[in-house]
Parts: C-alpha cells; sequence; structure tokens
C-alpha cells in the first residue's frame, strides 16, 4: 500500500477489544489477538499486515494526542516577515515503569573515619551556608566578602568596648578599625600561604 493509500484511510478505528494508552510515554497496549498466519514468515503479506496493525494502532494513538489540550504559539524567525508557528501538547505523567538502562550503583564502603565516628556517635556538622539573615536590615547578606556580614562593625557609630581590653592601652583603640586592619592580616596571610603552597608545587 502506497502512502497515498494511506492518507485515504479514515482516522477512526475500530478494534473488538479497546486498547490501553500510556501516553506519558507515547505507549498503546493492544491486547486483540492477531492471527498468526498473517505474521508468520512464510507469509508473502506480512509485511503489509504489520504495517496495517502498527498504522491502525498509531492511528489510535494520535486520535488520542489531539484530544489533549493543544496550545498553539506564533514565534517571528529572525528578522524576516515570516512566523514560525509551534503547536504544544502537555502529555499527561507516564503510568508505566520503564526498565533502568544501568543498574543501580553499588553502595560505597565507609571511610575509616565514617566507621569510627559511628562507633563514637559523632555526627557530621550541618553546612550552614554562606549567607546569614540580618535583622538590622531585614535582609539576608553574606558572611564575609562584600557587603558581608563581618563588616557590619565598621558602620556602626556606637560600638561596645571589650571586656577584656578595659585598663590596657588597646583600651582606647577604635574597635572599627581594629576590624578592618585585623581583616587586611587575615588577606595577607591568606595571600602569603597561596604563595607557599604555589612554591611548593
Amino acid at each position: 500500500m502506497s502512502s497515498k493509500d494511506y492518507k485515504s484511510l479514515p482516522v477512526t478505528v475500530e478494534k473488538p477489544i479497546p486498547v490501553s494508552y500510556d501516553l506519558g510515554n507515547l505507549s498503546v497496549f493492544d491486547s486483540n489477538v492477531l492471527d498468526r498466519n498473517d505474521f508468520d514468515s512464510s507469509n508473502a503479506a506480512r509485511e503489509e499486515h504489520i504495517r496495517n496493525a502498527t498504522r491502525d494502532n498509531v492511528q489510535l494513538l494520535i486520535n488520542q494526542l489531539l484530544s489533549l489540550p493543544i496550545k498553539s504559539t506564533t514565534n517571528s524567525s529572525g528578522t524576516s516577515d515570516q512566523g514560525a508557528n509551534m503547536t504544544l501538547l502537555r502529555l499527561p505523567e507516564p503510568i508505566t515503569e520503564l526498565p533502568r538502562e544501568k543498574p543501580l550503583p553499588k553502595p560505597k564502603a565507609p571511610t575509616k573515619w565514617e566507621k569510627f565516628a559511628a562507633k563514637k556517635g559523632i555526627k557530621s556538622k550541618e553546612k550552614s551556608g554562606k549567607m546569614v539573615y540580618d535583622e538590622a536590615s531585614g535582609e539576608w547578606a553574606p558572611k564575609w566578602g562584600y557587603k558581608g556580614i563581618n563588616k557590619k562593625l565598621d558602620d556602626q557609630w556606637l560600638v561596645e568596648v571589650d571586656d577584656k581590653v578595659k585598663g590596657t592601652e588597646n583600651e582606647l583603640v577604635d574597635p572599627r578599625t581594629l576590624n578592618r586592619q585585623e581583616r587586611k592580616k587575615l588577606i595577607k596571610k591568606n595571600e602569603r600561604q597561596q604563595k607557599k603552597n604555589l612554591a611548593g608545587k
């Protein structure tokens, strides 16, 4: 049968037993009984019977897909005045569970530390993240770096003096300046350490 003959076939297909669908997987399950003689390898019309059965089930699938909500869009393509029409179908969730392509990964053997921690009942600390909530501004801010919360002390107009420095020569040192100096020292220390690491490679 030529492609022209297929186009002339009706879009409605009747089956003795209704087929079932899994539109999420674009599948049709046909439980109708097939004649073994039609699909025997010695039958000259075997290929035609296969094409006809496939065509009918694909037609049933297309009919079901066209019953789903359809959304059409028109997008302009580039600088030309021509428009590109798109028809979108939202498929339902799949029903049939398909087998995995690869086997499940084997669980990793625990490390020496994990064995020791489990024996001693040591729990790993949860990562707190890089952001922290600033109640004064009502916004989330980074703990350090640009606009970091660690620079909050620099902008305060009133600073409490630490009890440790009371009565010492550092009592009159501005904590805001000290905070900046400590950060700069830490940055220089990290840079020196980084240079040492690069030189050791």
